[in-house]
């Protein structure tokens, strides 16, 4: 059997840019892609906390330090600067993957900084 797990999840990156014309993707700052993990080309889903539009694209490497977070193509219509997003990128594992599999959680400031990594979501009391 064969699961899509979480991979990586880009938690509150803020809009930079909105470019209606361009070819279609999300330019992001290369090292936040590093610290993620996501590769340049891989498919991601955004999700917008703003206005709750959820939609799929891919990831292409912003400058390295940039901060840049740009939401480029048809998606624009879908994000504006200032937006914060959640950027998440999934796996398929085997079951014996998924025994000893964590994703890695990086969560941002409004400045595109992250200000922590986690390889589990903490669980919040009700």
């Amino acid at each position: 059997m064969q699961l899509t797990l979480l991979k990586a999840k880009l938690h509150r990156a803020c809009v930079t840019h909105s470019e209606l014309d361009y070819e279609g993707s999300c330019a992001i700052d290369g090292k936040l892609l590093e610290a993620a993990g996501i590769h340049e080309y891989e498919q991601i889903q955004i999700y917008n906390v703003a206005n709750g539009e959820r939609f799929t694209t891919y990831a292409i490497r912003a400058e390295d330090g940039s901060k840049v977070i740009s939401v480029n193509g048809a998606a624009a219509h879908k994000a504006s600067p200032g937006d914060r997003l959640i950027i998440c990128s999934f796996a398929v594992l085997n079951a014996e993957e998924v025994e000893s599999f964590k994703p890695t959680l990086v969560y941002l400031n409004e400045n595109n900084e992250i200000t922590n990594t986690r390889h589990a979501i903490p669980v919040q009391a009700a």
